[in-house]
């Protein structure tokens, strides 16, 4: 049960990180506003937030489960991520952490909004925010890729076991070695924890719209506070288990 907590509480925190960075927020907003102002109905809006959230988690739980699953039935690489991913994890959590804090820049893509895609949401009326959401989930800013890399991360090692045999090596000991169904489980709570600042800015889309920009100047300062933290954490986790375990100092 402990085990389980745990990786629920890391892909949640993981979901909501992703909910509230900079270039996510403002596509949620404006997915769920231009939805809003098509369907002429103030209370419709929190309709539109509901199915973009459900676009936007179907869309996170399929990708992550078909790419997690994909390897893990591969048996080659299963092997190798039961054998080496507590390996992986040092690298992985200083190179992520180091994006995050910004030691390691990336140029952000654009949008797949085309307009054929945009006519075609108009035609689906409410329905239309469903389909936005899918389709802004596909299109990955740096920081919302690097919150979903560390979720693939985070599910692979979950299934591999890979996560507690690191905890176990440091001291702490945990009931259960891996994490049965993770690849499925995981993703969908992921999805969760991105649903939640947009169904509160759907909400006061609907009834107040002057506090939009309010929250919207909240919740970018705590994105900067988390990520700046998460990202110091990622970099201090990742440098000591890449020199007690990578190369093996201590």
């Amino acid at each position: 049960m402990l085990t389980y907590l745990m990786y629920l509480a890391a892909a949640l925190y993981l979901g909501l990180l992703t909910s509230i960075s900079p270039c996510p927020l403002a596509t949620n907003i404006a997915a769920i506003s231009y939805v809003g102002r098509k369907v002429g109905n103030t209370r419709m809006v929190i309709h539109a937030g509901l199915l973009y959230t459900l676009g936007r988690c179907l869309l996170y739980l399929a990708l992550a489960a078909l790419l997690t699953t994909t390897a893990l039935s591969i048996p080659a690489v299963s092997m190798f991520l039961q054998r080496y991913m507590h390996l992986l994890l040092g690298p992985i959590f200083l190179l992520l952490g180091m994006f995050l804090v910004g030691l390691i820049t990336v140029s952000s893509g654009g949008t797949m909004m085309t307009e054929g895609m945009q006519r075609r949401v108009d035609s689906m009326g409410v329905w239309g925010a469903l389909l936005l959401g899918i389709l802004f989930a596909l299109s990955f800013c740096p920081t919302s890729a690097a919150w979903f890399f560390g979720l693939l991360a985070l599910t692979m090692g979950s299934e591999a076991g890979a996560i507690t045999t690191v905890l176990e090596k440091v001291g702490i000991a945990l009931p259960e070695a891996t994490l049965p169904g993770g690849s499925l489980v995981l993703p969908l709570v992921y999805g969760v924890g991105t649903a939640v600042p947009v169904l509160i800015v759907a909400f006061l889309l609907a009834y107040s719209a002057k506090s939009v920009g309010k929250t919207y100047n909240v919740l970018s300062g705590i994105e900067w506070w988390a990520r700046t933290v998460t990202g110091s954490l990622f970099i201090l986790v990742g440098i000591w288990f890449t020199v007690v375990y990578v190369f093996e100092v201590g």
